[in-house]
C-alpha cells in the first residue's frame, strides 16, 4: 500500500471541510431522501465477534459519515475504517482511520466521503479474538440543500464589506503614500493619486466579486442538477384483461444522454434474494392492502407481474433494485388498481411463487386487535409480548420485548417477532427467499419506507458486489458485455424457479456469504432498525411456515425522545 503524507491529507480535509460548510449553507431548501431512511444498520456475526453497526452517511457530499459499532460479543482492541468506492476499488482507497472507543463495547468515528457514487465502508477489527473485516454498503449521494442561517448571512456580509473597504484603502494608500519616501514632503496631487488608486482598486475588486459570483452560481446549479441525487423515474400501470390484472413497471430513460447522474446501468441489474426486483404495493390512505411482488423482466426497461386479488384503489409503489456496481435504489410511483369486474373469472395464480399479499384493517383500527393467546413455556422465555397479530394459518405472531407503547425517533431497536402455533407452542419457521424473515416499515404518509432483513437495512446483493470489487486487483472495473450479462442473469433466475425449496435456499445462501445472523430460537425473526422521523408507522413482517408465506401487521407510534 502506498504511504500517504498525513500533513497533506490533513490540509486537504480542512479545505474540504471549509468548502462543504459554506457550499452547504448557501443552498436553499432541504430535500429528504425519497424513502426517508438514509442510515445503514448491520447486525451480524463475524468470526467470534457479534456486531451491531450503524452508519449515517452525509446528506451533502463531500461530507462525513458517522460510524458507530457496538460489540455485542467478542474481545476487541481496535477498529479501523476507510471508504472504498466501487469505481476505484481497494487500490484507490485511503488508509484506515481509527475509531474512538466509547465505553466498554462501543466505537465511534467520522469518516470522510469525498465523492458521490456506490461505495462501502470497510471495518478492520483487531483483538484477542482475531482479525476480521466487515464491508458495509453505503450509498454516498448528496440528498439535501440547505438554507444559510440569517445571522450567518449578515455576519459574512459585514465581514466581506469590511474586507473590501480595507483592500480598497490599501490599494489607494499604495498608489499615494507608498510612492513617497519618509523624509519627502507630500505633494499636492497626492490626494488625487489616492482617489485614483482607490477607484481602480474598487473596480478590480468588483470584477473579482462578479466573476466569483458567476462561478459560485454555476457550481450551485451543477450541484442541484447533476450531483444532487434524483431517484430513477418509473411509470407503473395496471392492465386489465379478461382473466387477470397485470402490473407493468417501466423505467423512464428521459435525460440519460444529457445528465450522467440520471443514467443507470439497467442491463446490469443484480438479483437480490434471487429476484431482480422486489415491488411493494400499499393502498392509501388506510394502508389496509399490501402486496410483495417480484416482477419478471420483459426487456431492459420493462418489468411485469400478475396482480393478486387486491381491492381497487390508489396504491403506493416501492420497487427495490440493485445494480452491478453495488448501487441499491428504491424507485417509486403511484398506481390505480381498478376493481375487478368479474371476480369469478379472475386468475389468482401469481406470476412468481414467492409473491404474497394481505388485506387487513385500516391503520389505527382496533377491531383487529388480538388478545394474547396462552403461551407454552418455550414461548414465554423468548420475552414479554407487546402486541400480537393473527396469521392466515391460525398461528399468532407476537412482537416480543417491545419496550414501550411508543418508540423513540433515532433510537436503535432490535424488533423481535415470534410465531406461536394455535396451541401456544413455538412454531418453527422456514427460510423465505433465503432468510429468516422480511419486514417492511412504512410511515402513514408514505414518506418513510424501508425493506429490512435480520442482518440489517442493506442489500445483500450490494454487499456481495462491493466485496468482490475490493478483492479485485484492477484499478478500474470493466463491465462485461451487456446482452450476455443480462441473459445469464435471466437464466439463473429461471433455474431458481424450477428448484425444490431446499435446493433454492441453499443456492441463495451461497449467493449471500455475508449473511451471518444467528437467532436463539427458530420461531423468531429479528430486525435492527432506527426510526428516522416521528409519526405513525405500520410494519409488515413476513415469514414462512409449512411452505406458506405468512404476514403479520403491527402499528406503532414514534415520538421524540423524552430527554
Amino acid at each position: 500500500m502506498k504511504t500517504i503524507d498525513r500533513r497533506k491529507v490533513k490540509l486537504g480535509k480542512w479545505f474540504i471541510l471549509v468548502y462543504a460548510f459554506f457550499f452547504g449553507l448557501t443552498l436553499s431548501t432541504p430535500v429528504e431522501g425519497h424513502v426517508g431512511s438514509s442510515g445503514v444498520i448491520v447486525q451480524k456475526q463475524v468470526g467470534k465477534y457479534q456486531l451491531l453497526i450503524s452508519v449515517q452517511p452525509p446528506d451533502v457530499v463531500p461530507g462525513t459519515a458517522k460510524v458507530t459499532v457496538f460489540i455485542e460479543q467478542g474481545r476487541l482492541n481496535s477498529i479501523g475504517a476507510r471508504p472504498i468506492y466501487f469505481r476505484s476499488g481497494d487500490k484507490g482507497a485511503p488508509a484506515h482511520d481509527m475509531l474512538t472507543r466509547i465505553g466498554e463495547n462501543r466505537y465511534e468515528g467520522d469518516l470522510w466521503l469525498m465523492d458521490s457514487g456506490s461505495s462501502s465502508i470497510e471495518l478492520s477489527l483487531e483483538g484477542p479474538d482475531g482479525k476480521q473485516q466487515v464491508v458495509v454498503p453505503v450509498m454516498a449521494m448528496a440528498t439535501a440543500l440547505r438554507d444559510m442561517p440569517e445571522g450567518t448571512g449578515f455576519g459574512l456580509a459585514a465581514m466581506g464589506l469590511l474586507l473590501v473597504v480595507m483592500l480598497v484603502t490599501i490599494i489607494g494608500a499604495s498608489n499615494a503614500d507608498g510612492v513617497v519616501t519618509p523624509d519627502q514632503a507630500a505633494p499636492a496631487k497626492l490626494g488625487n493619486r489616492r482617489l485614483i488608486g482607490m477607484g481602480i482598486g474598487l473596480v478590480a475588486v468588483m470584477l473579482i466579486l462578479v466573476g466569483w459570483r458567476s462561478w459560485w452560481n454555476s457550481t450551485a446549479e451543477q450541484y442541484r442538477t447533476v450531483q444532487l441525487y434524483r431517484p430513477m423515474p418509473v411509470h407503473a400501470l395496471v392492465h386489465t384483461t379478461s382473466s387477470r390484472q397485470q402490473l407493468t413497471i417501466q423505467f423512464d430513460t428521459t435525460g440519460f444522454g444529457t445528465n450522467r447522474r440520471k443514467r443507470r446501468t439497467l442491463s446490469y441489474v443484480l438479483p437480490d434474494h434471487g429476484k431482480l426486483m422486489h415491488a411493494f404495493l400499499v393502498r392509501v390512505p388506510g394502508l389496509d392492502a399490501f402486496a410483495h411482488l417480484h416482477p419478471a423482466r420483459r426487456d431492459t426497461l420493462n418489468y411485469e407481474a400478475v396482480l393478486p386479488p387486491l381491492p381497487g384503489g390508489k396504491y403506493l409503489l416501492y420497487a427495490d433494485v440493485v445494480y452491478r456496481n453495488g448501487f441499491a435504489e428504491t424507485v417509486t410511483d403511484t398506481v390505480n388498481v381498478p376493481v375487478p369486474t368479474n371476480k369469478s373469472d379472475t386468475d389468482l395464480t401469481p406470476s412468481d411463487p414467492d409473491d404474497s399479499w394481505l388485506v387487513t384493517n385500516s391503520m389505527g383500527a382496533k377491531s383487529s386487535a388480538v388478545s394474547l393467546p396462552h403461551l407454552d413455556n418455550d414461548m414465554v422465555v423468548c420475552g414479554k409480548p407487546g402486541a400480537s397479530a393473527k396469521l392466515a394459518d391460525g398461528s399468532t405472531m407476537l412482537w416480543m420485548d417491545k419496550p414501550t407503547q411508543n418508540l423513540e425517533v433515532g433510537k436503535l431497536y432490535t424488533l423481535k417477532f415470534a410465531v406461536a402455533d394455535p396451541q401456544g407452542k413455538a412454531a418453527p419457521l422456514e427460510p423465505y427467499l433465503g432468510m429468516g424473515g422480511h419486514a417492511v416499515v412504512l410511515r402513514s404518509d408514505g414518506s418513510v419506507y424501508i425493506h429490512i432483513h435480520p442482518v440489517g437495512t442493506y442489500s445483500m446483493a450490494a454487499e456481495r458486489s462491493l466485496v468482490g470489487r475490493i478483492a479485485d486487483t484492477s484499478r478500474l472495473f470493466h463491465y462485461p458485455e451487456a446482452t450476455h450479462f443480462r441473459d445469464s442473469i435471466d437464466a439463473y433466475i429461471a433455474r431458481l424457479k424450477t428448484l425444490p425449496e431446499v435446493e433454492k435456499n441453499r443456492l441463495l445462501a451461497v449467493s449471500m456469504p455475508g449473511m451471518s445472523h444467528q437467532v436463539k430460537t427458530n420461531n423468531m425473526a429479528e430486525f435492527p432498525y432506527a426510526f428516522p422521523r416521528t409519526g405513525h408507522y405500520r410494519i409488515w413482517v413476513q415469514v414462512k411456515r409449512n411452505g406458506r408465506i405468512l404476514t403479520g401487521v403491527f402499528d406503532t407510534q414514534v415520538n421524540e425522545p423524552l430527554l
